[in-house]
């Protein structure tokens, strides 16, 4: 837990991977970001999608993330590395028949 947070953002071993998330929830700080950041939407917009958290609580979890941007980007760029790996080991077979991507041999 971060003190500057007052306690509203927690790290919890086996919970939502132990990234940063808003106490009581399971709502990432990282996912907080992406929607605001990179979708654009903004705090109510935020709430509106996910009613169990407050207007609040998305500001505090911005307010981590501009504290904690390195350890953010890092847990971030981390999953994306996880998805490209996991695809690449598993690629899809609707893909392989629409001739988007080459079906691998079963071994």
């Amino acid at each position: 837990m971060d003190n500057s947070s007052s306690g509203r953002i927690v790290k919890t071993p086996g919970v939502s991977g132990g990234k940063p998330r808003i106490a009581g929830h399971r709502v990432r700080v990282q996912d907080i970001v992406i929607w605001h950041e990179h979708q654009g939407m903004t705090p109510d917009e935020i709430v509106s999608q996910i009613p169990t958290i407050t207007v609040s609580d998305v500001y505090t979890a911005l307010a981590y993330y501009f504290d904690h941007v390195q350890e953010i980007q890092d847990d971030l760029r981390a999953d994306r590395d996880y998805v490209e790996e996991f695809r690449h080991n598993n690629p899809s077979l609707l893909d392989a028949k629409l001739g988007r991507e080459p079906l691998k041999e079963a071994s």
